[in-house]
């Protein structure tokens, strides 16, 4: 249908929008909807011997319940340092160990916490669609530079516009889905 070189920009234009979504996705996982949740913890980083290291690289994470995260270190003598870094990260929770393991209870969330947290899922989505919008602009003014250089004509224009704003619209569509589903999972009791 279009050229190859513009069958690039728009497979590239995808790729990116693909990134966007991931990116997505990986915000809502670091956002407590009051239920236990592994992927709260991919940002702690833990001063292991000397070196800033995740935890999730020096520990097994699992959901012993449905409120309640348990983390088992493969190096126990790091237990004093992993409970500090948990306790900087500021996520909320308080650990508890036994020496062996370390526990997270995820409190209940009141209503006011749950709205609170809805509007920030909003804002975040908002800030993604921005995101998408932009490498919507940014992949047609690519295309309006070749229409001024004549490498495409305005009709070929016209056709790429409108393909490129359809697979947006796909997106934006797919955004809306995450935000309704995330927002759901929130305001469930």
């Amino acid at each position: 249908m279009f050229s190859e070189e513009v069958e690039l920009y728009i497979e590239d234009f995808k790729d990116k929008l693909e990134k966007v979504l991931d990116g997505l996705n990986n915000e809502y996982g670091q956002i407590k909807a009051g239920r236990a949740n592994p992927r709260i913890l991919d940002r702690v980083l833990v001063d292991y011997y000397g070196q800033k290291t995740p935890l999730n690289q020096m520990s097994t994470i699992s959901i012993a319940d449905a409120r309640m995260l348990t983390v088992s270190l493969w190096d126990i003598s790091q237990m004093k340092n992993v409970t500090k870094a948990i306790q900087e990260a500021n996520l909320g929770l308080t650990p508890s160990d036994d020496g062996r393991v370390i526990r997270l209870v995820f409190p209940a969330l009141t209503e006011d916490r749950r709205r609170e947290l809805s509007k920030d899922v909003s804002r975040i989505t908002e800030n993604f669609k921005v995101t998408c919008r932009n490498e919507r602009r940014d992949v047609l003014d690519v295309f309006k530079k070749m229409k001024k250089d004549g490498e495409i004509s305005e009709d070929e224009y016209t056709g790429i516009e409108k393909t490129v704003q359809n697979i947006l619209d796909k997106y934006m569509v797919e955004i809306e889905k995450m935000e309704t589903a995330k927002v759901k999972d929130i305001m469930e009791l």
